[in-house]
């Protein structure tokens, strides 16, 4: 069975070689190939010394270029980077040989399977130390069960990515729900697959500085752009009911020009006790007030981003790429 990797990098090139070390010990006597994708023209941060199998894809700095979407960068690298089978893998992420032997035994024996993925564990480091964060990431489980999609460590079969046509190029985010979607309306099987699959690096979260940058970064805009994608097509009531909160934090908050406008301050504030009873039940439930605030603020900002990305749409074609010499 030949293998392909890839790798999309955008801003999280410190942890590079975290990642590559894990997957060169990972991948130790298989036939593979990796391909590093260079999502912003702008980069200028050195990569780390590179093994025989890695390759380097980037985009062209052309006029009015920009980072090339999540989904962008996967698909990229997916046409470089060849192999049956190919694991895609964020720069941040580290994956465990154990889980990757499994899978890739399952591939080999279970003709049906399309993608899978597994546990991920949250870790974090900074001048302190390190620490570790939530146990499940993403709450699929210690065991073996069907998924509706896979995310930040994604190993598809090649023939069933390209029957889809791949991640959407257009979203800033949300790439990898909704091409499980079309996987799954396609009758291809998703699986979650036992033991640790990977360990997620980063500075220390929650944190509020995160999310500015998931606002200056589009990834706040890609709900908003998956449901205007979907508008009246099969998949819309699946992605609204995934992000049902973000309406309604977004319904709350335009309800307060509302209220002001029909029935003044005392409406008004009989409106503030919406949000104020939220954060005291965020409060209670996270025991904590700082983080019950960054919870609202949280919802708030997505509401919003979700609000721009319906309106704007998805993101612009990307500009072309080339592998480096």
């Amino acid at each position: 069975m030949t293998l392909g990797v890839v790798i999309p990098c955008y801003r999280q090139e410190r942890f590079l070689p975290r990642t590559l070390a894990a997957l060169d010990a990972a991948f130790a006597g298989s036939d593979w190939r990796g391909v590093l994708v260079l999502s912003d023209p702008a980069t200028s941060a050195p990569l780390p010394t590179l093994g025989p199998h890695w390759h380097v894809v980037r985009v062209e700095p052309v006029p009015g270029a920009r980072p090339l979407t999540p989904g962008a960068a996967r698909n990229a690298g997916f046409t470089h980077c060849g192999g049956e089978w190919v694991l895609f893998v964020d720069a941040d992420v580290e994956v465990e040989r154990d889980w990757l032997v499994r899978a890739l035994g399952e591939a080999a024996r279970d003709t049906e399977l399309a993608g899978a993925w597994g546990r991920i564990e949250e870790w974090f480091t900074d001048e302190v130390g390190i620490r570790s964060g939530l146990r499940d990431l993403y709450r699929v489980g210690d065991h073996d069960a069907e998924a509706q999609y896979t995310a930040t460590l994604s190993f598809y079969r090649r023939s069933a990515l390209e029957r889809v046509g791949g991640y959407e190029p257009r979203l800033q985010s949300e790439e990898d729900f909704e091409l499980g979607m079309r996987l799954r309306r396609a009758r291809f099987h998703l699986r979650t697959l036992s033991p640790l699959a990977a360990r997620h690096w980063s500075d220390p979260r929650p944190s509020f500085g995160e999310i500015g940058r998931r606002w200056r970064t589009g990834l706040c805009f890609g709900p908003g752009q998956a449901l205007r994608l979907y508008a009246g097509r099969p998949g819309f009531e699946e992605l609204a009911r995934r992000n049902a909160h973000y309406v309604v934090m977004l319904a709350l908050w335009l309800a307060a020009p509302l209220a002001l406008a029909l029935g003044g301050t005392r409406a008004l504030s009989g409106w503030a006790l919406a949000p104020a009873a939220l954060l005291a039940y965020m409060t209670l439930r996270k025991r904590s007030l700082k983080l019950a605030t960054h919870s609202v603020f949280t919802w708030s900002v997505m509401a919003a981003g979700t609000l721009v990305g319906f309106l704007r749409g998805g993101a612009r074609p990307p500009a072309p790429v080339r592998e480096a010499a």
